[in-house]
């Protein structure tokens, strides 16, 4: 009995393969040190930087964040209007560091809510990076996993109607090659910043094995050092994916 691809431990002499992170604590961390909360969105920004850099030079595969939820609609509008002038700076100031570093730019998501001119700039930052091999970079944008799964749904469906797919076919992994993370390794490690204890509607069906991984740190605030630190928390743990411990110390299903 072996188990699947995406449910093999990690790789990397033990790094995780994928790790997504909620990066929570932006407002929180503006609002301790009496600013507005967006430029708890830009420190944030710097952060990201950190930790792309970081996942890059240790061989990390995939990368993913949750950027913008699509219940992130709800705050103030004078926020969500600041959120989407940030991110669609940050595309325009970014890609080009990513694509020299052969970093791959994917943004997951409802995309059609967003303004046109910011899905052309997603499209020309996902076409320029599309062939670099290195670190796979997730940002996730007006995503939610219960949205992701819904539309893998849709598309089932239709192609059922069509008389593409075969109603008896339908399985777990056909329902995994419609999701937008189709091509990728399920997440080994999941971190949250910002004290919270939770997923958010965060990649539901791809955490199924995920190892979690909370913090206290605001997500400004959150470093290399706090990065290894999670890594090492994830070392540290026999992930069994239903065998016994015996089995995977002997090697038996790997």
């Amino acid at each position: 009995m072996t188990v699947a691809d995406n449910d093999k431990p990690a790789i990397n002499n033990g790094n995780p393969r994928h790790i997504a992170i909620i990066m929570d604590g932006n407002g929180r961390w503006a609002q301790k040190r009496l600013m507005p909360r967006i430029m708890g969105h830009y420190a944030g920004v710097k952060a990201v930087r950190k930790i792309v850099e970081y996942c890059a030079k240790e061989n990390i595969e995939v990368l993913s964040l949750f950027a913008f939820s699509s219940e992130n609609w709800r705050r103030p509008q004078d926020e969500v209007s600041l959120l989407m002038e940030l991110f669609m700076n940050t595309l325009q100031s970014e890609v080009d560091k990513l694509d020299k570093n052969n970093i791959r730019l994917k943004i997951i998501g409802d995309k059609s809510a967003f303004p046109e001119k910011l899905r052309e700039k997603i499209a020309a930052a996902e076409g320029q990076t599309a062939q670099n091999d290195g670190l796979t970079l997730l940002i996730a944008a007006n995503y939610g996993g219960r949205w992701d799964i819904t539309q893998a749904l849709r598309q089932i469906v239709a192609g059922v109607k069509s008389g593409e797919i075969d109603e008896q076919a339908i399985s777990e992994q056909l329902v995994n090659q419609y999701l937008v993370t189709a091509e990728l390794p399920e997440p080994d490690l999941f971190i949250r910043s910002g004290g919270e204890e939770r997923i958010s509607n965060f990649l539901l069906w791809q955490l199924a094995y995920t190892e979690f991984y909370f913090t206290d740190a605001l997500w400004p605030d959150f470093d290399q050092q706090a990065l290894e630190k999670a890594i090492g928390s994830f070392k540290g743990r026999q992930r069994r994916f239903g065998h016994t411990g015996e089995q995977v110390i002997d090697n038996r299903v790997l």
